[in-house]
């Protein structure tokens, strides 16, 4: 922490925290509790270095001032070097580094960064004890505390904006009933999709006037389909992000496919089904989970 004092002390200017998060879309949604907590606790500028994929993700979060997109896995020399140049033009006092390898190492401790918080290499001026947490969001929380910060993963939300929360309401489907977001994975492990698409049939028995709605669409922006989803009652979903998203919205969520210890505990959440093996999990399972057994 005295370095990154010591920095704040010699540059006038806020503080600028640099975050480097490989990964996809659901492993970026999994750090805006930290990269919120850093912003607020320590008064910092943050920057973000995502795959190119997740940066329209990080435009909805307001503690973010700028986002570059990197490609972790396949990058080369010139693109570390490239990097090098980007995160040297600010005055970095502290980089919390989720990438690991020799060539990412390089370039932090050229980087004159003083503070870089990583789980090991070379490049670490603190190392992070390995947490215990099992849910990704809080395990955060050992990244930053080696720069007093404290996470409360559990107490966040992402707030959207209220127009496009409106505009999203309006393209729902007519009618009073409860809306239930369907989210499937659609890969090779997920629930099969003949159930999915019974599911519906089989609640309207008990719920007439139910509205289902689906997280995707041609040309739908991350912020629409954030929309989307916030204005659901009930998330129903395998696909890693859309779990995420309902989590960080506060929705009650059944998540398929994914270890309970792996999820917040709060009311309106379930887990079901084991990871990899969805294939088993029948229609009845699933009408129980939602509450309609």
């Amino acid at each position: 922490m005295a370095s990154i004092q010591s920095g704040r002390r010699a540059n006038a200017t806020t503080m600028r925290a640099l975050f480097l998060i490989p990964g996809g879309n659901a492993q970026q949604l999994q750090a805006f509790a930290a990269v919120a907590a850093v912003a607020e606790q320590l008064k910092a500028q943050v920057h973000v270095v995502c795959q190119a994929a997740s940066l329209a993700l990080w435009k909805l979060q307001p503690a973010v001032e700028k986002v570059v997109a990197f490609p972790f896995e396949e990058a080369t020399l010139a693109d570390w070097a490239n990097l090098l140049g980007t995160v040297r033009e600010p005055d970095f006092q502290l980089c919390v580094n989720r990438a690991q390898g020799r060539q990412v190492d390089l370039m932090l401790s050229m980087s004159h960064i003083p503070t870089r918080v990583a789980l090991k290499g070379f490049s670490a001026t603190a190392q992070v004890k390995p947490s215990a947490n099992p849910w990704p969001n809080q395990d955060w929380e050992a990244f930053l505390k080696p720069v007093g910060v404290h996470l409360d993963a559990q107490s966040y939300r992402l707030a959207l904006p209220k127009a496009e929360l409106q505009a999203a309401a309006k393209a729902l489907p007519a009618g009073d009933g409860p809306a239930l977001l369907l989210a499937p994975a659609g890969d090779g492990q997920d629930w099969p999709l003949d159930q999915w698409q019974a599911l519906p049939q089989q609640i309207r028995a008990k719920l007439a006037n139910l509205r289902v709605l689906e997280p995707t669409g041609a040309g739908t922006g991350a912020l629409q389909r954030a929309a989307l989803i916030a204005n659901a009652d009930v998330v129903l979903a395998s696909d890693p992000a859309v779990i995420e998203w309902a989590l960080l919205l506060g929705l009650p969520l059944v998540a398929l496919g994914r270890a309970a210890e792996t999820l917040p505990q709060r009311p309106g959440l379930q887990a079901l089904g084991l990871p990899g093996q969805l294939k088993e999990l029948g229609i009845a399972e699933v009408m129980a989970a939602l509450g309609l057994g």
